[in-house]
C-alpha cells in the first residue's frame, strides 16, 4: 500500500463526494441537527462507497491512533479461533498494544457492523478473518490508513497483507492421502458451504484431485449450524444407511469427525480397515478418543502470530512498506484412522 492509499479519509472527503458542506456531513454522522431525508441518505451513501468510518476519540485528530488491535473473527465457540488469538496474544503481550474482538457469525452483515464500530476507535491495526468481504467492508479496511492482516486463508486477493493456509491445497493433500491408502468409495460430510468458504475450498480440492484419479464422490451430507459430536453422529448413521459399502469419510472439521468415529466405534466397524476417516484443523481437544482421528494441522496458532508480527512491524517500520503473503504448509497426521501408505 502506498502513502496515498493509506491516508485516512477525512469529513473534507465526504463532503467533495456528496456535495455538502462538511458541517451537514459531521451533523448527519452524529445524527444531529435538521437535514433532510435526502441529504441525509446522499452523504451516508458516499461514506459507505469511500469506506469512510468517523473518528470517536473525542477532541482527537484524525491521524490519532489507540493502542488497540481490531480482531475480527467469526465465532469464539469454534475452538479453531481460542488458538489463534494465543498466537495474536503472545506477540502483543510484548508490546503497548492491545488485541480486542469483535464476532461476526460468520455473516458478512455482521462483520460490516463491527468494523464500523471497530475502525470508529482508530485502532492501530485490524486482523480479520478470511478474504471474502462484502464491498463496503472492504471500503472501510481499505480506507483505514492503518495496517490489515487478513488470516486463515490465502486462496485469494486480499485487501493488504496475508497469513494462512491454502485450503484448496489442503483439500488436494488429504485426496492424495486417502486415494495413496487404496480407498475408493468416499463420502463427504461438511458444513453448509455458501457461508464456510474455507470448507468450500477444501471441498474444491478435495474433489478436483479425486477427479484428476477418475474418483468422484459417492455421497454427501451438508448441515446448518455450530460443529458438534451430535451432528457427525447423526450425518454418518444416515450417510452409511444410504451407501453400506463407503470404505472412506471425509469430514470438514474434526468436530464431526469425532461425532462419526463414535458412531463406528459403538457400532463395530473396523477402522480403518472396513472404513477409514478424516477431519480437519487437528483439535488437541480430541486426543483422548478411543482412536486418533486422522487430520490436518491449519496452523492456528502460528497464523495468528505471524499475523501480529506484521502489525507490529509495520507500526514500527512505517505502514507505507509493501504488503505480506505468508502461506503456511499444514500436514496430515494419520492418526488411527486413515491406513499409512
Amino acid at each position: 500500500m502506498t502513502q496515498s492509499d493509506t491516508r485516512p479519509l477525512t469529513l473534507r472527503d465526504v463532503s467533495e463526494a456528496s456535495g455538502v458542506s462538511e458541517m451537514t456531513v459531521s451533523r448527519v454522522l452524529r445524527n444531529r441537527g435538521d437535514v433532510s431525508d435526502a441529504t441525509r441518505q446522499k452523504v451516508l451513501a458516499s461514506a459507505k462507497e469511500l469506506g469512510y468510518v468517523p473518528n470517536k476519540i473525542a477532541g482527537a485528530l484524525a491521524s490519532s491512533r489507540v493502542n488497540l488491535v481490531a480482531v475480527v473473527i467469526p465465532s469464539m465457540s469454534n475452538l479453531v479461533f481460542p488458538e489463534v488469538m494465543t498466537g495474536i496474544s503472545q506477540v502483543l503481550e510484548e508490546t503497548e498494544l492491545q488485541p480486542v474482538v469483535g464476532l461476526t457469525d460468520y455473516t458478512r452483515e455482521k462483520e460490516e457492523k463491527v468494523l464500523y464500530e471497530m475502525l470508529s476507535w482508530r485502532p492501530s491495526g485490524v486482523i480479520i478473518a478470511g478474504l471474502e468481504h462484502s464491498e463496503a467492508s472492504r471500503a472501510m479496511l481499505r480506507a483505514s490508513g492503518i495496517p490489515v492482516v487478513e488470516i486463515m486463508d490465502v486462496d485469494g486477493t486480499p485487501v493488504d497483507s496475508v497469513v494462512g493456509i491454502s485450503h484448496r491445497r489442503a483439500g488436494e493433500q488429504m485426496a492424495a492421502a486417502i486415494l495413496k491408502a487404496g480407498y475408493q468409495r468416499i463420502g463427504f460430510m461438511g458444513t453448509s458451504m455458501p457461508r464456510d468458504h474455507r470448507a468450500r475450498k477444501r471441498f474444491e480440492g478435495f474433489t478436483g484431485a479425486l477427479a484428476k484419479a477418475g474418483v468422484e464422490i459417492v455421497d454427501s451430507a451438508f448441515y446448518e449450524g455450530r460443529s458438534a459430536f451430535v451432528k457427525g453422529r447423526e450425518m454418518t448413521k444416515e450417510i452409511l444407511e444410504r451407501d453400506p459399502e463407503l470404505d472412506f469419510l471425509y469430514y470438514s472439521n474434526d468436530m464431526i469427525g469425532a461425532g462419526g468415529l463414535l458412531w463406528l466405534w459403538e457400532q463395530g466397524y473396523d477402522i480403518p480397515g472396513r472404513i477409514g476417516l478424516a477431519g480437519f484443523n487437528g483439535l488437541n481437544l480430541l486426543k483422548g478418543l478411543p482412536k486418533e482421528l486422522a487430520s490436518m494441522d491449519a496452523c492456528r496458532q502460528e497464523i495468528g502470530r505471524q499475523a501480529a508480527e506484521i502489525i507490529v512491524n509495520r507500526l514500527k517500520d512505517g505502514a507505507d512498506q509493501a504488503p505480506v503473503r505468508i502461506a503456511l504448509e499444514p500436514t496430515i497426521s494419520y492418526g488411527d484412522t486413515l491406513r499409512r501408505p
